[in-house]
């Protein structure tokens, strides 16, 4: 498949776009690739789909359960179910990328979810976001640290 190069495209748009396809793909059930194959263009000015952004999509919605259970893991007397889709996709999108792609600093994932949590939900739910995903990060450095100080 190919995509239009954004030329203006930063990776928030891209996140931005990700999280819509992934709010879509939950609420609609359809297949995540006929969502992204599919996606509306009509906007002014025309919304494209980067390879960031479809491999931010594909990649959630292919560690999901993975994903959903490290949201779980830290996200204390909050159900999956009981969180807005808004602020479950954008903590998925947010914990892929802490946890599958490792190209990116970790601290400015954490800052563009929190981001675009007050961009497309609210203040409290920015709150939320960056709550659990310290928690993601705490974990990641840790098992980094212990994973280079062991000895042979």
């Amino acid at each position: 498949m190919s995509y239009e190069t954004a030329p203006a495209a930063s990776r928030r748009q891209s996140r931005e776009t990700a999280l819509k396809l992934l709010y879509q793909w939950e609420m609609t059930g359809q297949d995540v690739m006929e969502l992204v194959e599919a996606y509306p263009t009509e906007e002014d000015p025309p919304l494209t789909i980067d390879s960031f952004c479809e491999e931010l999509v594909t990649g959630t919605v292919k560690h999901r359960e993975a994903i959903d259970a490290e949201i779980c893991r830290w996200s204390a007397h909050w159900s999956l179910e009981r969180m807005s889709a808004v602020d479950r996709n954008i903590l998925r999108l947010a914990v892929y990328e802490l946890l599958y792609r490792l190209d990116i600093p970790p601290k400015a994932t954490v800052n563009e979810a929190i981001e675009i949590a007050k961009k497309f939900s609210t203040a409290d739910s920015a709150a939320f976001v960056n709550g659990i995903l310290d928690q993601v990060l705490q974990t990641r450095i840790e098992k980094e640290v212990e994973e280079t100080s062991t000895c042979d």
